[in-house]
């Protein structure tokens, strides 16, 4: 009976527009697909697939944040707020301006050198780039509610869809990983690497700045 009654709080047309609206802004680009993207180019596909693991995490972290009530607080909060973006922003143009200022090395350690743990080094860049965007929080607070039924337990039923959003992420990441496979060989050549490297360090200073000059809203 419980499970007949979960079910009829769950509303397929609301539930639908959710899944449209999500995959709309799953697909937008951000410093998240420059990053899964740079990491299946130059680091290979394992690396990009923990990266895209990272963003997952981070995104299910802020879903439970915004269930347990916390992601209220950096709206309510200037304070919270800024504390979590200067540390997000920072750490966009810290990876910014290394592969801007050091194109290839920057997130692998020495020059032309893979080193084994470059994989988990994706995983946390990506975890900590998701983590440390309070816009995440402050997203999950203002959208997720739109979409959950009357009759639903607002906290639960958010940290579902927060968690759908995650599933989501992760097929157009897989969808992104697989796309640039074919290409690996050809961008993975010294001068190629050094541009993509530089695109990559431009777009997350871009991010980083966008991040820091933005406001509780």
């Amino acid at each position: 009976m419980s499970r007949m009654a979960g079910l009829g709080m769950v509303n397929f047309p609301l539930l639908l527009a959710f899944v449209a609206a999500a995959s709309v802004l799953t697909i937008t680009p951000g410093a998240d697909t420059a990053m899964v993207l740079r990491a299946a180019t130059v680091e290979g596909r394992r690396a990009a697939s923990l990266a895209a693991f990272g963003v997952a995490l981070g995104c299910l972290c802020w879903g439970a944040f915004t269930a347990l009530g916390l992601g209220a607080l950096l709206r309510a909060s200037e304070l919270a707020y800024s504390i979590v973006k200067c540390a997000g922003a920072g750490y966009l143009l810290w990876l910014g301006a290394r592969l801007l200022i050091w194109p290839r090395a920057a997130l692998e350690g020495a020059p032309h050198r893979r080193r084994a743990g470059s994989g988990r080094e994706a995983f946390w860049r990506g975890f900590f780039t998701n983590l440390l965007n309070p816009k995440i929080g402050l997203f999950y607070v203002t959208f997720l509610p739109q979409f959950v039924p009357v009759h639903a337990g607002v906290a639960g039923y958010s940290f579902g869809l927060a968690c759908l959003h995650v599933l989501l992420t992760l097929a157009w990441f897989t969808a992104l990983i697989a796309a640039t496979a074919p290409l690996g060989n050809w961008l993975r050549r010294p001068a190629a690497v050094r541009l993509l490297d530089r695109l990559t360090g431009g777009i997350f200073v871009a991010f980083g700045l966008r991040l820091a000059s933005s406001t509780v809203r």
